[in-house]
């Protein structure tokens, strides 16, 4: 008889997103001719920047011919690339071994497979509200614990992150073995500054903790108090490991491609205390577990790089930082508690009349065909509030201002 995996059991049946999608659905039946406007779910909208494809182009033709076909990757990705993501880094101040970094196939997949390399006795500390994946990486893994009365699972410590802390967690109280930050946050677009970052990075150090650091949206930074890496500030590349994504940064959603750094300095422990070089496990997942990522894409990533390249991710970047500000400016002119929006494509605000999340989304939806993201899915403490995104086309940002000018 095979067993089954029964943590999987513990996540909601139906994805949140997917939720989501299910009642636009069901809108869209009873009203078949009406133009729903997408501000919910993180997809982008624009193509591919122009490098980024003729660089693929290119690799495709490679792959035809004998002399230059390439079969699997190296497990860490190839050279070319990582030499690009090294020198980007310096440009910082930031300097990485070639040997930190791995190529992978976005920054999801990596945030769940972490938990593979580390044991099942760590506690977790996710912020609330937060990035579903983050908790349900810790479900599926068997670390959650039991689920309680209030909703909350046992093994899990929740950082308040909230309204009275600028939407931006507070340390724990107790001792926590791994922490998972996103900067610029998911969903509230709020950012930590870098004496911020520094006491989660002290934090770390004291209790020989892991920052899981999720930088998938660096590149929306546009503050020079705002770290763009973890690793500007002293001492993190003993405790974080950094994971970027060009999903968000270069539109490949649907290309799949990102990498994660994980520094020699960075050290985990055995039952008896012994240290171990988290990356000496990372490369041995790495080597049983993928293939890597294919030549066509990691020349497109090698692309965004490029000077050409890069006044193309620029202008795309901006492009929806321009939607999100629009949203943000309209959102508080008609009298809405509005936060991110600034260095972060999203924008987070408060319900009209203190609505539950869901109610409002159903009102946002029926009255003014605009579709957000309950506050609610991303943890209970974001229940009364609601996300958009600025990754809508601009006539459809403009569409959904004038819709909101009728009144919500």
């Amino acid at each position: 008889m095979a067993l089954a995996n029964e943590n999987y059991l513990k996540t909601p049946e139906i994805y949140c997103f997917d939720e989501i999608e299910k009642r636009v659905n069901a809108f869209k039946v009873l009203h078949p001719n009406a133009k729903v406007i997408r501000l919910g779910v993180g997809d982008v909208s624009r193509p591919l920047p122009n490098e980024v494809v003729q660089a693929m182009h290119k690799a495709v033709d490679e792959m035809s011919v004998l002399d230059s076909f390439r079969g699997y990757s190296p497990p860490q990705g190839y050279d070319f690339l990582i030499e690009k993501i090294l020198k980007e880094y310096r440009s910082i101040g930031v300097f990485l071994d070639k040997d930190s970094i791995f190529v992978n196939d976005g920054a999801k997949s990596d945030i769940g497979n972490i938990g593979h390399v580390l044991g099942r006795d760590n506690i977790i500390a996710i912020s609330d509200p937060v990035y579903p994946v983050y908790e349900n990486a810790t479900i599926m893994s068997g670390r959650a614990g039991v689920l309680t009365d209030d909703q909350k699972w046992s093994n899990v410590v929740y950082l308040r992150c909230t309204e009275d802390t600028g939407f931006v967690p507070e340390l724990p109280t107790e001792k926590v073995d791994v922490i998972y930050l996103c900067n610029p946050n998911n969903p509230t677009g709020t950012v930590m500054k870098k004496p911020e970052l520094k006491k989660w990075v002290d934090y770390a150090i004291e209790h020989q903790s892991i920052i899981v650091y999720d930088g998938a949206y660096q590149a929306y930074i546009n503050e020079p108090d705002v770290p763009r890496s973890i690793y500007e500030i002293k001492g993190a590349k003993k405790v974080a490991i950094e994971i970027r994504s060009y999903s968000k940064t270069a539109g490949f959603t649907g290309l799949r491609c990102g990498y994660s750094v994980f520094p020699q300095e960075l050290l985990v422990y055995t039952k008896y205390g012994e240290e171990v070089p988290l990356i000496k496990l990372w490369s041995r997942r790495n080597a049983n577990y993928t293939n890597g990522v294919s030549y066509i894409v990691q020349r497109g990533a090698e692309a965004v790089y490029s000077r050409k390249g890069k006044a193309e991710v620029h202008e795309l970047v901006d492009y929806y930082l321009t939607n999100a500000s629009l949203l943000r400016n309209e959102l508080l002119s008609i009298g809405f508690e509005v936060y991110g929006g600034t260095n972060s494509p999203y924008v987070w605000f408060k319900t009209a009349y203190n609505q539950s999340s869901w109610k409002f989304f159903q009102q946002l939806l029926y009255e003014n065909h605009i579709v957000g993201t309950p506050g609610v899915v991303f943890g209970s403490l974001g229940e009364g509030y609601m996300r958009f995104t600025g990754f809508s086309s601009r006539e459809d940002t403009l569409l959904a201002i004038e819709r909101l000018r009728r009144g919500v």
